[in-house]
């Protein structure tokens, strides 16, 4: 028999979500690791980011390996952020599970329900009528202000182009608290944005992709680009 939670778990060779639970609320104890006990939902925001897109790279790699690893540093974030909001009477795990699963029976009636949606977009339509009553973000404007400040500012823009060309066009406008300059190359770069989206496109992916490959031509000896 095993004395403690922690050689129990060192004589693992396969896991699962309770295991990881565990695992990070014996992190977080005063017997665990320094570092995890004073971490906060603000300070581990950085570490989220980056391996969200460390699992978009994967995918983008076509890595099944890597992708697995990534996504369960994902899954890790989702463990520390809800133990930590299990410490003060927040939230916990399981809330986190209810709360997703009740949103996908909800958005999904033409599988729980009796509503019957024969293809993808009368799905989406759908989908974003319920979001709509759910989070009564009935305006245009209320839809366009629940769309996340933080995501990055292709990304962030594309969706907002998005919602707007679904009932009405994007204006155009001219005072954002910018000086000329700035309000003339911001105005480019929407419109760069509004252009894939019309195309279908994804702004962030194609912009990084190009970043990648302007990267790639300097990949030659002395740093110089590769000739024509």
């Amino acid at each position: 028999m095993y004395t403690t939670e922690k050689e129990m778990l060192k004589a693992k060779e396969r896991f699962d979500i309770r295991d990881l639970r565990l695992i990070m609320k014996i992190l977080r104890s005063d017997e665990g690791c320094p570092w995890d006990a004073e971490q906060t939902h603000s300070s581990v925001i950085p570490s989220l980011i980056e391996e969200t897109y460390e699992v978009v790279e994967a995918i983008e790699k076509n890595s099944p390996d890597m992708l697995c690893e990534e996504l369960g540093d994902v899954l890790l974030q989702v463990v520390f952020h809800t133990q930590m909001s299990e410490e003060t009477g927040d939230f916990g795990f399981d809330d986190v599970v209810t709360g997703v699963c009740r949103k996908m029976i909800e958005r999904h009636p033409h599988v729980f329900g009796s509503v019957i949606a024969e293809d993808s977009q009368t799905v989406l339509k759908n989908w974003d009528a319920i979001k709509a009553r759910t989070k009564n973000t009935d305006t245009l404007y209320e839809k366009l202000k629940s769309v996340a400040v933080t995501l990055p500012a292709l990304q962030r823009s594309q969706k907002v182009i998005h919602r707007i060309l679904k009932e009405t066009s994007v204006p155009d406008v001219s005072d954002c608290g910018l000086s000329e300059k700035e309000t003339a190359l911001g105005k480019k770069l929407f419109q760069a944005v509004q252009e894939c989206e019309k195309e279908n496109v994804d702004a962030e992916t194609v912009l990084r992709r190009y970043c990648m490959a302007v990267t790639g031509a300097f990949s030659g000896e002395n740093g110089t680009a590769k000739p024509d």
